[in-house]
């Protein structure tokens, strides 16, 4: 099974590093190569393998003759992209790399890079409704198939059956690949496809071990399993974790077929096979793809999801992706590339609620789903230096010794090892409960963890006072309550772990694009994985509740699936838009939508938190407006960005020359036609500076229809709209518009990377069309 340590760094602690590996005195590098040149080939009845056979042939001997080993060093071909994207990954020497970047026909060759991976109530919250909407019997009908790229899935699983499914449809061009404890058979009407790909990873990290993991597209971690069935997975009465979040399991798009491709093992996910699997989802025949799981931000030219989702979105497939768990920290999202649509995590208004008392009379909420007595006996507290030696603060593994904690309810500060691993550690010391202490880069986060003792998550305001009172009197005692399942909190709330905004690499989209439910989700689990993932819990469970942006992407991918299944013509752009421009920025005590780390500046969020605000499904089926965008549109947009020809050519697959900026028709990231606004002001610069922006809107919703602009001004910006007027006469109708922003630098702020932010919003009979600004000013 999966170490519980590689589980915290998968779902809580976000992105990590990407690393280039070397094995075996080789490295596994992704060559990116002209489409004229297969073109070429197929004229001449030759296969795309045997001209890259020819290639890595042509750069052996220069290799053997430095080497001396002919044999050892031959590069080994491991896949051939020719769908989303052309070329192939090899394992080469440093000579060899060397040699192909001169070879012509060879666009660019980078190293391949290690990634990470980033419900029964969700539904409800997001309004779908049985028999209405995007949940009637029509839309429902139709085939939509959703390809998941994670840790694999889990086929017997209740959420997977077939019972009552119509036949796989005709274009599916997918299989069923044999592995290990996996055949044909388990595939069926829902899960119609299952492949898993593993030569990058095992080039990088040597043969995958049978015992910890299945070769095959078994899921053995449980994450593919749980982002499958929040996507597409079936109805399922009755399901629950422990009793808690009891309810009707169901994916976003309940009757959408089920696509697994496993890219992701213990150590992580490799670009290669990221890659191939992308590259054959597409070719299988999948509408929408879903992708919880990243790397640190790069740019796009060196960005090897990226440039698939690229080739993805060219063959009209929406390309769904997490924002990634590395905040609260800024300019920490990744996956920014505006092709995509970047997802952030937030809270639904179920909670599992706890109560710490003291002794002194004081108490504090928490969170937890602790399955055995509602309330523990009032108990001395200990921490630190009460509670054991060295570390015993973080209730590491051996820290704490057993004659001081036996009995007791013991302080643990988050870091260093996982929540639910904490209280492992304090239950085989002999504890009683463990309260569980955020610190402020935490904030008020509440996960709910289903421990192996009576324990709860505070936030970072009580565990401070709790600390504080420790101090003062350490006879201090408390008890733990747990009170199971409610609803009503307030929500949505950003969750705190999400990846932020701006963009480091691309500050002229506004990322994240959206928010979807993320925290404390419950659906699908392994039958072999305990909810804790610990080797010593010996608990079993069908569903289980996780959290991170690894569960918002697959609510967003399957509410894409539903606004696909009723606009089938719709471009990914166009149900990109859809979304976004639908979306909600109040929460349901009608108050804008909160963060849960609050800062001294703001406890709201923003849309580098946020992006356009939370999803609404409903509304993205009939949004009035759609901002559609081509791939050409794409490249001008990379070139206006100060991508090289180059650069831009290994996006684009073919040798690519950037538009000459003619008078009057200047080349700008500002006019994209992207759903939001990013300005960027030079912030120390004198006198005033002004960006006029183009946008085009597609009339979606009635034929013969008006809109007025409104705008929310961020402050010390002016903003002017030309016109102030959109008026359609038919559907597809297509009108555009100008945007001036007028802001200055010195007089405004007195350091540079303060934002602010404002809306413009079109509004039309039942329509209102809502973009977000975000203006910068940068040194």
């Amino acid at each position: 099974m999966v170490p519980m340590r590689m589980v915290c760094q998968i779902i809580l602690l976000g992105l990590v590093a990407a690393t280039t590996f070397a094995f075996a005195d080789r490295t596994t590098y992704i060559v990116h190569t002209e489409d004229s040149k297969i073109v070429e080939l197929q004229s001449l009845n030759k296969q795309p393998r045997e001209w890259y056979e020819t290639i890595l042939n042509s750069v052996i001997k220069p290799a053997a003759q430095d080497d001396g080993d002919e044999e050892s060093l031959a590069p080994e071909l491991l896949y051939t992209y020719e769908t989303t994207m052309t070329g192939f990954a090899a394992k080469l020497t440093t000579k060899q790399y060397q040699s192909l970047t001169d070879i012509d026909g060879v666009l660019s060759v980078a190293p391949d890079v290690m990634l990470d991976l980033h419900t029964t109530y969700s539904t409800h919250f997001l309004g779908l409704e049985f028999g209405r909407g995007l949940w009637n019997y029509s839309s429902l009908a139709s085939d939509v198939i959703v390809g998941v790229l994670d840790t694999g899935i889990w086929p017997e699983h209740i959420s997977f059956h077939d019972r009552g499914v119509n036949q796989v449809p005709a274009r599916w061009k997918g299989t069923c690949e044999k592995g290990a404890n996996f055949s044909a058979s388990h595939c069926n009407k829902k899960l119609i496809g299952a492949r898993y790909f593993l030569k990058g990873y095992e080039a990088i990290n040597g043969r995958i071990n049978g015992t910890d993991d299945f070769r095959s597209a078994r899921d053995s971690n449980g994450h593919g399993t749980h982002t499958a069935s929040t996507a597409a997975g079936n109805i399922v009465p009755g399901a629950s974790l422990f009793g808690m979040a009891n309810g009707v399991a169901s994916g976003m798009r309940f009757t959408s077929r089920v696509a697994a491709y496993k890219v992701c093992w213990d150590r992580g996910c490799a670009s290669s096979d990221i890659l191939a699997a992308i590259d054959q989802a597409v070719a299988d025949g999948v509408d929408v793809l879903s992708l919880s799981l990243g790397g640190l931000p790069r740019p796009y030219y060196q960005d090897s999801m990226a440039i698939a989702a690229f080739g993805a979105m060219e063959k009209g497939v929406f390309f769904s992706c997490s924002a990634g768990n590395s905040g609260p920290i800024p300019s920490s999202v990744g996956n920014m590339a505006p092709w995509m649509t970047t997802v952030a995590a937030s809270y639904t208004d179920r909670i599992f609620p706890t109560k710490v008392r003291l002794s002194n009379g004081k108490a504090f909420k928490g969170s937890s789903l602790y399955s055995g007595a509602k309330k523990t006996k009032q108990l001395p507290i200990v921490y630190k230096e009460t509670a054991g030696g060295n570390r015993a603060e973080f209730c590491i593994n051996g820290s704490l010794s057993s004659s001081l904690v036996k009995g007791k309810i013991v302080l643990c500060d988050r870091g260093l090892n996982g929540r639910t691993e904490k209280g492992f550690v304090v239950k085989s010391a002999g504890g009683a409960g463990m309260i569980l202490l955020n610190s402020p880069i935490q904030g008020e986060e509440l996960f709910a963890d289903p421990h192996v003792l009576p324990a709860t998550t505070v936030g970072s305001t009580a565990a401070k006072a709790i600390k504080g009172y420790y101090a003062q009197n350490k006879n201090l005692t408390g008890s733990i309550s747990f009170y199971g399942t409610r609803y009503g909190a307030r929500a949505p709330v950003v969750a705190a772990f999400a990846s932020r905004g701006p963009s480091l690499v691309d500050p002229y989209v506004v990322k994240p694009d959206i928010t979807a439910p993320g925290v404390n989700i419950l659906a699908a689990w392994p039958p072999i994985i305990s909810p804790t993932e610990l080797k010593n819990d010996n608990r079993r469970v069908q569903f289980n509740v996780v959290s991170g942006t690894s569960m918002s992407c697959p609510h967003l991918s399957g509410i894409a699936a539903l606004v696909k299944s009723v606009h089938k013509d719709w471009s990914p752009a166009a149900i990109k838009s859809a979304i976004m421009t639908s979306a909600y920025t109040h929460d349901n005590k009608e108050h804008l939508i909160s963060d849960a780390f609050v800062s001294k500046s703001t406890k709201f969020a923003t849309p580098f938190s946020f992006g356009s605000g939370h999803v609404n499904p409903e509304g993205a089926s009939d949004p009035g407006l759609v901002y559609d965008i081509s791939a050409e549109d794409y490249l001008h947009y990379l070139c206006s960005i100060n991508f090289t020809n180059a650069q831009v050519s290994i996006l684009a697959r073919k040798k690519y020359s950037c538009p000459k900026e003619k008078k009057g028709n200047s080349l700008q990231p500002g006019d994209l036609n992207y759903p939001s606004f990013a300005v960027i002001f030079e912030a120390f610069k004198k006198g005033k500076t002004t960006f006029t922006y183009k946008r085009t809107v597609t009339n979606v919703g009635t034929p013969k229809i008006s809109y007025k602009v409104f705008v929310e001004k961020p402050k010390n910006v002016k903003i002017s709209v030309e016109p102030k007027v959109l008026s359609f006469k038919k559907l597809g109708e297509k009108q555009s518009y100008k945007v001036s922003f007028t802001g200055s630098g010195a007089n405004i702020t007195t350091r540079a990377g303060i934002s602010k932010f404002g809306s413009l919003v079109w509004m039309g009979g039942h329509y209102s069309v809502r973009s977000p600004i975000a203006v910068t000013w940068q040194q």
